[in-house]
């Protein structure tokens, strides 16, 4: 359904909508969540399976201890309470994924309860989303449906992500819009990377997210009728298809219709959502303590363990960056989005000495060339101590900002520090007044024009002036030494 015009703009500002994200995280496990198979991503089909991940009659699960450390991780990392007992349950239901007919997971006692993750706010001033419940649960399988020749005919089933560990987190319904749900998940994405609790691959499926959605009447206190949105693979996509179904909700309100609680698939290539199934609740799926596994017990020792084990997190390392580095907060909130990128910053601020050059080059330089060439920060050919040690030479006069850049495509090539490029090749700036002195004067003696035009009160053709001597240097003159030569020599016969 596609709305268009002034008016229903209007009347899409009368409503608020209402969001509430489930994100499942896979942890980062090196084995599954009940058997010692193999946690890993894109070996051929069914090569890590073993009687209880495929529900062979009386394979039993063993509690991977890892799991639970990892779980807990993202509850404290979170502002959760880790409960100190938690009960498994059989959540029960049919799909050709799921070979015992039902999914060890979590219901009325869940790990960890009400944490909150900080997001921006249109204000300036971050805000907290709260989260109602973490909980532990396996994974299904996969069903294929294409890329083997059987697929026109037939689909087939690969158990290798069948028990693997999961965490679903979720929120209340305290988002209202698409933007608040793209950073209320980006900012739940770095909380994972940072705590390595998740690699939060998308593509791979590692984070998953479903949006419950409902619009109601600015001023009103009831909520209207959710529904849930499936199938959305990229942050991105989150925030489409939420826009998609707030529309869909006020224009279905506006016509005298009434919103049906269902779940709904986001189509990516229409930009729509369509209906999948009418909404299951609880009770759907018939929760019943897990007979094959006791009470997960965390005790106060095992929780400060972990705790112990948590990394200074992004909200906290974002105002350290903007109080100890003296950077804006935008600077502040891109360097910390990644762990490896602010300890990347951190290490080039502390060898150059200058924090703030040391931000320009990591955002400007370093951070495109890692989206260009699609590579990690581990393995780019600069290193901190390289970068620093080229900041420093550019706040010495040893080489031009011109030149730097050049140098720095070096450096990422070859890997080489700075000093070892720069004194190889004859890279040095040229600050020697003497040097630099006839190159100014023969610029000058070569443009009478220009230097008319100077004088007859053009001031900006200074700008000109300098070009042309550095390009006479191979761009080695120190830029400000050529100024002040050039108005000397500019100004001395006006």
């Amino acid at each position: 359904m596609t709305t268009t015009g002034a008016s229903f703009s209007e009347r899409l500002a009368g409503y608020e909508p209402v969001i509430g994200l489930e994100v499942h995280a896979q942890l980062l496990t090196r084995t599954k969540l009940f058997c010692s198979c193999a946690n890993r991503f894109g070996d051929p089909p069914n090569t890590h399976v073993c009687p209880v991940c495929v529900g062979l009659p009386g394979a039993l699960p063993v509690l991977s201890r890892e799991a639970v450390t990892l779980a807990m991780k993202a509850a404290l990392a979170t502002h959760c309470t880790v409960q100190s007992e938690s009960i498994w349950a059989r959540k029960n239901y049919f799909y050709p994924d799921l070979p015992k007919g039902y999914q060890i997971s979590q219901y009325e006692k869940p790990l960890a309860l009400e944490g909150w993750v900080e997001i921006p706010s249109r204000a300036g001033e971050p805000r907290r989303v709260r989260l109602q419940r973490i909980h532990m649960e396996e994974d299904a399988g996969k069903l294929l449906h294409e890329g083997f020749p059987w697929s026109g005919e037939q689909s087939g089933v690969d158990l290798n992500r069948s028990g693997v560990p999961l965490i679903e987190m979720v929120t209340h319904p305290d988002l209202h819009s698409p933007e608040d749900a793209f950073e209320y998940l980006s900012a739940l994405k770095a909380i994972l990377l940072y705590t390595e609790a998740s690699d939060c691959n998308m593509e791979e499926g590692s984070l998953r997210c479903d949006a419950n959605v409902s619009v109601r009447r600015r001023g009103a206190n009831a909520l209207g009728t959710r529904t849930e949105i499936k199938n959305l693979n990229s942050f991105r996509h989150v925030a489409r298809a939420l826009e998609h179904e707030i529309a869909r909700q006020v224009a279905l309100i506006e016509s005298g219709g009434e919103v049906v609680q269902e779940t709904r698939l986001w189509d990516s290539a229409r930009g729509e959502t369509a209906p999948m199934r009418s909404k299951e609740e609880a009770h759907d799926y018939r929760y019943f303590p897990e007979p094959d596994l006791a009470p997960l017990r965390a005790g106060d020792e095992w929780i400060e363990e972990v705790r112990g084990t948590l990394p200074e997190l992004p909200a906290e390392r974002r105002r350290r960056f903007a109080g100890q580095y003296d950077l804006p907060d935008y600077d502040a909130g891109v360097l910390t989005q990644s762990r490896a990128v602010a300890d990347y910053f951190e290490a080039v601020a502390r060898e150059s000495g200058n924090a703030k050059a040391a931000s320009n080059w990591v955002m400007n330089e370093v951070l495109r060339k890692v989206k260009e060439d699609d590579v990690g920060l581990e393995a780019c050919g600069v290193t901190p101590q390289g970068l620093g040690e080229l900041v420093g030479l550019i706040e010495k006069g040893t080489i031009s900002g011109r030149i730097a850049k050049d140098l720095f495509e070096k450096m990422w090539a070859s890997g080489e520090a700075p000093g070892a490029i720069v004194e190889r090749e004859g890279l040095a700036q040229v600050s020697d007044v003497g040097a630099l002195q006839a190159t100014v004067a023969e610029v000058v003696a070569a443009n009478p024009e220009q230097v008319a035009a100077y004088r007859g009160g053009k001031k900006a053709a200074i700008g000109w002036f300098v070009g042309q001597v550095m390009k006479r240097t191979g761009g080695k003159a120190n830029p400000r030494v050529v100024n002040q030569l050039l108005r000397t020599a500019l100004d001395s016969d006006a």
